[in-house]
């Protein structure tokens, strides 16, 4: 039970709390200007129903004191963002946007098309609502500032070959794998096409109109025939970018439509005037949140993080944040500049304001319908495998295991999760096999097992602080995938550890999706269509996935040793460089001996050893 600190105890300075469940689990992570006050304030009479559930759950509490608000501010999204506390609102990105990302970090900058995660240092535009949108855009602009759009890869193999690919022969690529252009002309061309995504448009029509006069005047038809192909293309991708202000606006604007539980967050980024790139997001309210601070945390998730699109000079709300002045001080030391934040009262602003509430409203309705039919069907089939396996309670955690080899080589398994019906691949693990030689399921099962529940007794005899989370948290289920033999391996594990009372266990076996469990010598009949046997059959496949996955990679890895390991004069450094450059081992397995001497750092006795050894000579030393 939760015990109130000494107020005496509590530094009444900035700074940010946890509170933390018997297990020693992160369940709420807070902020205060002064914890002393705040802290305190959870151990009052009248609490609002969630957070009076946080505190029944919660074991203790501790604080981390900092400089200042902004500190307390930053510190508290980061630990949010490590522990993902259960009483926290969470954040689901209502899609996966795509950016059209520059490379500047090359040596010659590439444009490309990529989601996930973004390499600081590059230069981003978007996010957009579709990436063929990007294409789209990206064709038209690459006749006026024809930057490389290849990959490595292929880069360095027309390099190699001295003849440029296709998009040099139609004008979309200035050939700076063959020399075709300089260093300093394809920086500038770069810099050209950052400011033209920028929004500065202006000057690149004015000067196609003037060069296409110009070639005109000079009865070079041909030339202004395609400069005016040009300019109408590049005036097609200003068409994309819709004009909502002056040239001088950069302002991001948010809109959000919620109701109890959950909250749609739209958000337009609005530079040089023109709106260049949208994003949305959902918050679950797990906590219990005023409107203010609802829009204070969406601006946590929006600049907290590195943001592509650059800090704007205000930032357009539905509703003032909590403690303005805090995000306002945050913001400007992000930009380096003083940062508004207002609700736009009348005029364009409002009606720009409104159109993105709009989207939200839109977006909101959309994840509802989805959500709810997701989150019945998780609940009925939790409930359902309860049921059918009489379970004491729905298995909120089912942990499946598998394993992975080829004739008995390379042997691994692996152990994913599903929580509340989802996976959870932060708490995916890999296992190599030590013990077992030969082809032996049975014998490799109960390695993985007893490793992973040996680690969980471990932890679970340690004191709460000192709990690192890896294997902290029992399953409600554990599935294997087989049938009788492997549920014996597992009740086996669980039985030497003192675990089968705790535990749950049951296989579901490949042939006609029979799921075995202790104490039962026929299999359970789930019915075919129901909700629990789809989800067991997931959390099945995807355990075979990860340790097939696993496998693979182990495999390869070995191959690539053996492939390439004890030839004279080649290194490690030297191997890694060859594998890289021509493309992969198969690559380097079908290069001719001209194109391995014509690498200038690989010596002409080592490729001649490489070449031998890899077309069935074997290795060749000095002679």
């Amino acid at each position: 039970m939760l015990k109130q600190p000494p107020r005496g105890s509590i530094p009444d300075g900035p700074g940010s709390y946890l509170f933390k469940d018997a297990d020693g689990r992160v369940i709420y992570v807070g902020k205060a200007k002064s914890l002393r006050s705040r802290v305190s304030s959870y151990f009052g009479r009248s609490l609002p129903l969630r957070t009076r559930q946080m505190t029944d759950s919660a074991e203790s509490v501790e604080w981390i004191q900092v400089a200042n608000e902004v500190e307390a501010l930053m510190l508290e999204f980061s630990l949010i963002q490590r522990h993902r506390p259960r009483f926290n609102i969470r954040y689901t990105d209502d899609k996966s946007y795509p950016y059209l990302c520059v490379t500047t970090l090359d040596q010659w900058p590439r444009a490309m098309v990529m989601r996930g995660r973004r390499r600081k240092g590059n230069r981003y535009f978007g996010p957009y609502g579709h990436a063929y949108a990007i294409r789209e855009t990206l064709d038209l602009l690459l006749r006026t500032f024809p930057i490389r759009t290849c990959t490595d890869g292929k880069f360095n193999r027309h390099a190699k070959l001295g003849k440029p690919c296709l998009l040099h022969h139609i004008e979309k690529c200035a050939g700076p794998c063959v020399g075709e252009i300089g260093p300093g002309a394809y920086a500038g061309m770069v810099d050209e096409l950052l400011r033209f995504l920028e929004g500065d448009t202006d000057w690149v029509l004015e000067r196609l109109r003037r060069e296409m006069q110009e070639a005109s005047d000079r009865l070079d038809y041909e030339r202004a025939a395609r400069l005016r192909d040009r300019l109408t293309a590049v005036g097609k991708a200003v068409e994309t970018q819709q004009m909502v202000g002056s040239r001088r606006e950069d302002i991001d604007v948010v809109g959000i439509f919620d109701d109890e539980l959950e909250a749609a967050v739209q958000v337009f980024h609005v530079r040089r005037g023109r709106v260049t790139g949208r994003r949305g997001f959902v918050v679950d309210k797990a906590e219990e949140l005023t409107r203010p601070e609802l829009v204070s945390r969406a601006l946590e998730r929006l600049y907290a993080e590195e943001n592509p699109m650059g800090w704007p000079k205000a930032v357009l709300v539905p509703n003032p944040p909590a403690n303005a002045d805090l995000y306002r001080e945050w913001l400007g030391e992000l930009r380096g500049s003083r940062v508004e934040i207002r609700v736009p009262q009348r005029g364009p602003k409002k009606d720009l304001q409104q159109t993105v509430a709009r989207n939200a409203e839109e977006s909101f309705n959309r994840h509802r319908l989805k959500r709810t039919a997701d989150h019945n069907s998780r609940a009925r089939a939790l409930n359902e495998l309860q049921l059918h396996l009489g379970l004491p309670a729905a298995p909120l955690r089912i942990e499946c295991y598998d394993m992975s080899h080829l004739s008995g080589r390379d042997y691994v398994g692996s152990m994913v999760v599903m929580e509340d019906g989802l996976p959870k691949p932060s708490d995916y693990r890999r296992f190599k096999i030590r013990s077992v030689a030969g082809n032996d399921d049975f014998a490799a099962m109960e390695e993985v097992l007893m490793r992973r529940l040996a680690a969980y007794l471990e932890q679970r005899g340690r004191p709460v602080a000192e709990r690192d989370g890896r294997f902290s948290y029992p399953p409600q289920l554990l599935l294997v995938d087989g049938g009788k033999g492997q549920l014996g391996v597992a009740v086996r594990v669980l039985e030497e550890l003192g675990l089968a009372d705790d535990i749950p266990a049951a296989a579901l076996a490949k042939q006609f999706e029979e799921v075995f469990v202790p104490g039962r010598p026929e299999p359970v009949r789930i019915p075919r269509q129901s909700e629990a046997l789809y989800m067991l059959q997931r959390v099945r496949d995807e355990s075979h996935r990860f340790a097939v996955a696993y496998h693979r990679s182990v495999r390869g890895k070995r191959m690539t040793s053996s492939a390439l390991d004890g030839i004279e004069g080649l290194g490690p450094v030297r191997r890694t460089r060859l594998i890289r450059e021509l493309g992969g081992v198969r690559a380097v397995q079908r290069a001719e001996l001209s194109e391995l001497e014509a690498l200038p750092w690989l010596p002409d006795r080592v490729a001649g050893n490489v070449h031998r050894a890899l077309h069935g000579v074997g290795t060749i030393g000095p002679k």
